[in-house]
């Protein structure tokens, strides 16, 4: 049994625990408010997009479309799979990768497959399981469009060049507060919803329809990527408050169990030490 010296070391333990997640918990509230803003914010800007080339498309024939638009027999799959540099967020990491490995065994049946990972968690987990293309650990918490050029001019001119077929994107989609989906989109080639007003198509487009589509597919490209990085940014906050405040919780718990523990350590010997001075002093009684 645990003597109250050791259980005193323990809670004080616990207590300085408490107390860094409790402060993990606060600044990961604070980023994930700015966060989950970032990703509305950038949702309604993909969807015009998507709109945009909806009417281009419906203003091109077939014959014209650029390449990125063009599918053809997938030989060569690459997967962007995006985690986070740093862990302590849950289990939005081990989702994510389950994901990504799920998917790469599928395709593994049909086609080879390369990897392009977003963050040291990823690089941690699939550099042994996938061949790996290029691996992004510099990327910030607070990302901007800059810092997705590259892996954008990456995946495109790769799919360009032949190297691989098709690009599938896994990453963690921003729900809610508590909830992050592990999500798969094909990127390349582009595949637009056939949803489009038939009367979009008699917008004037200068100089040509097909021009202004090729110029706009690698800014959708840019889009989707950017917008997905930012749904990565936001879950990971988010699942770092969530878990910060279940370990915060937890601790507390563990501190009141300990000092439950502690007191009855103490009342017990309190109790024992009084009993030895009762009998002493009835010994002494009983002489006299």
């Amino acid at each position: 049994m645990a003597n109250p010296l050791e259980l005193r070391r323990r809670i004080r333990s616990v207590e300085n625990t408490r107390q860094i997640t409790r402060a993990m918990q606060l600044v990961a509230a604070s980023r994930m408010r700015r966060a989950q803003d970032a990703a509305d914010a950038a949702r309604p800007y993909a969807q015009e997009v998507l709109g945009l080339m909806q009417q281009l498309v419906a203003a091109t024939g077939d014959d014209l479309l650029p390449p990125m638009l063009q599918t053809r027999p997938v030989e060569h799959s690459a997967y962007v799979v995006m985690t986070t540099n740093r862990g302590l967020c849950g289990a939005l990491n081990t989702n994510v990768v389950r994901q990504a490995m799920e998917d790469i065994e599928e395709s593994r049946a049909s086609a080879e497959v390369s990897l392009i990972v977003i963050g040291r968690r990823g690089r941690t987990s699939l550099a042994r399981l996938v061949p790996m293309l290029a691996a992004f650990t510099d990327i910030s918490d607070r990302p901007t469009a800059a810092d997705i050029t590259p892996i954008a001019r990456l995946v495109m001119d790769g799919y360009l060049a032949g190297d691989f077929d098709e690009v599938q994107v896994v990453y963690p989609e921003f729900v809610n507060t508590l909830t992050q989906r592990p999500t798969s989109l094909r990127l390349l080639p582009v595949v637009l919803p056939e949803d489009a007003d038939p009367r979009d198509a008699d917008v004037i487009f200068e100089p040509d329809p097909a021009t202004v589509l090729e110029a706009l597919v690698p800014r959708f490209i840019e889009t989707v990527l950017y917008e997905t990085l930012l749904e990565l940014t936001a879950s990971e906050h988010s699942a770092r408050m969530v878990a910060m405040r279940a370990a915060t919780d937890n601790a507390s718990e563990l501190i009141d169990a300990l000092g439950l523990t502690y007191n009855k350590l103490r009342q017990a010997k309190i109790t024992s030490e009084i009993i030895d001075i009762a009998s002493g002093a009835n010994a002494l009684a009983q002489r006299a």
